[in-house]
């Protein structure tokens, strides 16, 4: 390990054994997609479905005020971890890059994190458009895209500006503070 790289040293993370052990996680649901296997398409066109145990259905209460929610995902076709990638593949036109770098899906944990249209919040069910996970991956949280958060804005005004202009959240909202 480089331990002149950006002043971190190995020894830095010695004192953080407990929260370096092993994580288990479960999922809430699973997606329901025509797509079956992982391929380069344009997924914003793609739409899919969400369906969480039953269990979690009052937890879908009020999401449908918003337009947008962020979905996490296992990508459990995954069965290869790389440090350095290329991009779709497209070795001539981007460069090769470290993993957390990119998005793509072979990371020491594939977690997908997508932002996602809301179509549909019925039950236990959630239609969503743009979701990138293939049929019978499981679904570990969805949360509401909320722009205070998780727009990329230097200001407020920026941020209403983006909510305005691109996407909807209940009107309480604009009351929390961020």
């Amino acid at each position: 390990m480089d331990t002149a790289h950006d002043g971190f040293a190995a020894e830095q993370i010695d004192g953080y054994a407990e929260a370096l052990a092993p994580i288990t996680q479960n999922p809430i649901g699973v997606v329901r997609s025509d797509i079956k296997e992982p391929e380069y398409i344009s997924w914003q066109a793609v739409d899919s479905e969400i369906v969480l145990k039953p269990e979690y259905g009052e937890a879908l209460i009020e999401l449908r005020d918003f337009s947008h929610a962020i979905v996490l995902f296992w990508m459990h076709q995954v069965c290869m971890t790389k440090l350095r990638h290329v991009p779709q593949g497209k070795a001539r036109q981007v460069p090769e890059v470290g993993i957390f770098a990119c998005r793509c899906p072979h990371r020491p944990n594939p977690i997908g994190c997508t932002t996602v249209r809301l179509l549909e919040v019925r039950d236990n069910h959630i239609r969503v458009r743009g979701l990138d996970a293939v049929d019978g991956t499981p679904v570990i949280d969805v949360k509401p895209y909320t722009p205070q958060y998780d727009c990329v804005c230097s200001d407020d005004e920026q941020v209403m500006r983006a909510i305005a202009a691109s996407v909807r959240v209940p009107a309480w909202i604009a009351r929390l503070t961020y």
